[in-house]
């Protein structure tokens, strides 16, 4: 009895969408709430733009709490309910099952969620039969499709019933044009009745008769003819031709995995050249679930580029800049602070032009962060308001107003990351970047008599009265297995270098802060690591094992301008590459610890370099003077004290996060903080600039 409810359910909620899903109308651009003259911004999310932007999806899910419309060309308008609409680009799949067992077809799909040939279940209805079509892909090519058979068939042919997974294609038939979207149905069921194929198609030529009705999914044009011959023996009247590259939104509905019929969602498949859509929101914006199912304002325009989904919101600017104000920086920043970032954002955003051929931006930061209306807050939105079309000029130009979130207390040259620029850019003073470092915790650089260093947390540590002979302090910890960490930071993803116990005593190298965006520590990296991820970053092969690392040439700022390996440069194309090339650091404004090396000024004012601790006699982790500890301490001119372990790895000590160029988003809120207003702040980043209201 229950399973016959259930169908009725689905029959009833099937119909409504039918009655409701599609009709024809007027093509109107979208209205915005700011006004038919807002100044409108392309925010690509998903495309395929090869070397310039990659972010791919096969599957576009978008929600609205209100009514909702799908427009396209030939003065076509589709109106939704309320709820999810899927899109999905067509392409090569692999039909994995048909049946009319709800069960088994979803148990199928279960199997299949799991791994990379993702699931698609949709349901059909015709002549009060309901069937179920379980779909994985799209895929690049048939031969890839072809692999992913062998694949499906092994996870879930258990549940497929004697049925064999097959690839299906794009060549299509089409049954000629239809008036309404019930005629379409119409003529579908009785091809579905046959045992054939069939979708309802909504055409996007702007047609007169807005719909079709395609059949088959043939991988080939041979595969085609046949199945030309075998629809016209089969059903009487019928005169098929072949659909070609012709646009259209196939016309699905798909199917969850439970019985539920709320869990169902109009789905459609973008096919053909030059099809493009543009889905209109209501006033709550449109949640797009593929994106951590943020919501945003304006419209999103979904079309084919490359093979691929692209998913492009057409924003208002200023609306945009809500959001990517409140991504960058904190809402809790000065006003004055927020002010800046506004003029900033709107001046990069604008100066862009198309440089993303069907986008202005991207949503990361590649561009500017953009988090939809989930990172809008109204101080944010006030401080926009406040700066309405205000940008930054040179010599009668927008500027592209880059920034970075923390200079490490000079701005960069452009000289150290692009070489660009120089008329506005050049490194000034940012000490502001040092409210980065505010109410961290402070960390102790401890060394363990087994020659292991590693960071612990204040909290952790109790001070001893003891220390070494060389006056270093010691100490111990306050808890059970506390983490000694290899830098001076919690990573949930890094293990610890160890764990120790209360009474087990360590000596205090040094006191640091918290890696912050002003100053932070990274490493210890192998030689091995460092050549994997020099790999492709270098204009010249790097060496193939790396004993010394060090920085040769700097910039104006102090920024790494050259670094040598084993007395060979590491070639880059530009000088802010070193931040990838070498493991992702923070910024280029480092210096280079090798932990297994040290240097020895000699009283001829001659430099020595040693490594490890053979020949040598320094103070060790206890305290005593001796060349056979697992781990030497060595001290410098000013008591800085490090560990010189047998084993050469580096640590790099930094300050900054970014490139550094242009605004410090740290520094504008020091100097926010210290009084200064967001002109005053602007000027002082960007030199040779004006600030205009556009």
């Amino acid at each position: 009895m229950g399973k016959a409810i259930r169908t009725k359910k689905w029959s009833r909620r099937l119909k409504v969408l039918a009655a409701t899903l599609l009709t024809v109308g007027c093509l109107q651009m979208p209205a915005f709430a700011a006004g038919d003259n807002a100044q409108l911004i392309r925010v690509a999310m998903f495309a395929n733009l090869g070397s310039t932007y990659k972010s791919t999806t096969p599957l576009i899910t978008l929600e609205s709490t209100g009514s909702w419309s799908i427009q396209a060309s030939g003065d076509t308008n589709v109106t939704l309910p309320s709820g999810q609409t899927r899109f999905s680009a067509d392409g090569f799949r692999v039909k994995v099952l048909e049946t009319v067992d709800f069960k088994t077809a979803a148990a199928a799909a279960k199997l299949l969620q799991a791994t990379a040939d993702k699931p698609l279940l949709y349901v059909v209805t015709f002549n009060g039969k309901t069937l179920y079509q379980l779909y994985t892909g799209n895929y690049g090519s048939a031969a890839l499709a072809g692999q992913a058979v062998a694949r499906v068939q092994k996870t879930a042919g258990t549940q497929l019933a004697g049925q064999k997974p097959v690839v299906t294609g794009s060549e299509r038939l089409s049954s000629g044009n239809y008036a309404s979207l019930q005629e379409a149905e119409a003529a579908q069921s009785s091809l579905l009745a046959a045992g054939f194929t069939a979708y309802p198609v909504l055409q996007l030529d702007g047609s007169n008769q807005p719909y079709t009705v395609w059949v088959g999914e043939a991988t080939s044009a041979a595969e085609l003819s046949t199945l030309k011959q075998r629809v016209e023996s089969s059903v009487s009247g019928i005169s098929l031709f072949p659909v070609g590259n012709s646009p259209g939104l196939i016309i699905r509905q798909d199917a969850g995995l439970s019985m539920d019929a709320l869990k169902t969602a109009p789905h459609y498949t973008i096919a053909g050249n030059d099809s493009k859509v543009m889905v209109q929101g209501s006033g709550n914006g449109i949640k797009v679930v593929e994106r951590s199912q943020r919501t945003y304002r304006g419209d999103m325009e979904i079309s084919i580029v490359n093979g691929d989904l692209a998913l492009v919101n057409v924003v208002p600017l200023e609306q945009y800049l809500y959001s990517v104000v409140g991504a960058e920086v904190y809402s809790s920043w000065p006003t004055e602070a927020l002010k800046v970032q506004a003029v900033a954002a709107r001046s990069y955003a604008l100066q862009q032009g198309e440089r993303f051929k069907i986008a202005n931006v991207v949503d990361t930061t590649l561009s500017q962060a953009y988090n939809g209306m989930n990172s809008e807050n109204d101080k944010v939105t006030s401080a926009v308001d406040a700066t309405a079309g205000e940008v930054l000029k040179s010599e009668g130009k927008i500027v592209e107003a880059v920034f970075s979130s923390n200079a490490g207390g000079q701005t960069a040259h452009p000289s150290e990351v692009w070489n660009g620029g120089a008329a506005v850019f050049t490194n000034v003073d940012s000490r502001g970047d040092l409210s980065a470092q505010a109410g961290l915790h402070t960390w102790y650089h401890v060394l363990m008599s087994s020659g292991v260093s590693g960071y612990i947390r204040e909290d952790n540590v109790k001070e001893l009265t003891t220390k070494t002979d060389a006056g270093l302090s010691k100490a111990t910890v306050t808890a059970q297995n506390t983490n000694i960490r290899p830098i001076p930071l919690v990573q949930s993803n890094v293990e610890p270098v160890a764990k120790i116990n209360p009474g087990t005593e360590v000596v205090v190298l040094a006191k640091v802060a918290q890696s912050n965006d002003y100053a932070w520590v990274r490493g210890p990296f192998t030689s091995a690591q460092l050549v994997k991820t020099l790999q492709g970053k270098t204009t010249v092969a790097a060496p193939a094992s790396i004993s010394t690392l060090e920085v040769t040439k700097r910039g104006p700022s102090g920024r790494a301008l050259e670094v040598t390996a084993n007395g060979q440069p590491l070639t880059v194309k530009y000088a802010d590459t070193y931040r990838s090339a070498l493991g992702g650091l923070p910024s280029t404004l480092f210096d280079i610890a090798g932990t297994g090396s040290y240097t020895v000024l000699g009283a001829d004012g001659q430099k020595v370099s040693k490594t490890g601790s053979q020949g040598a006699s320094v103070l060790s982790a206890s305290g005593t003077s001796t060349s056979s500890s697992n781990a030497l301490v060595v001290m410098s001119a000013d008591g800085q004290a490090r560990a010189v372990t047998q084993g050469q790895t580096f640590m790099f000590i930094g300050q900054g996060n970014g490139h550094g160029l242009g605004l410090s988003q740290w520094g504008a809120k020091g100097m926010a903080d210290e009084g200064y207003d967001y002109q005053a702040i602007l000027k002082h980043y960007y030199q040779n600039a004006t600030i205009v209201k556009e």
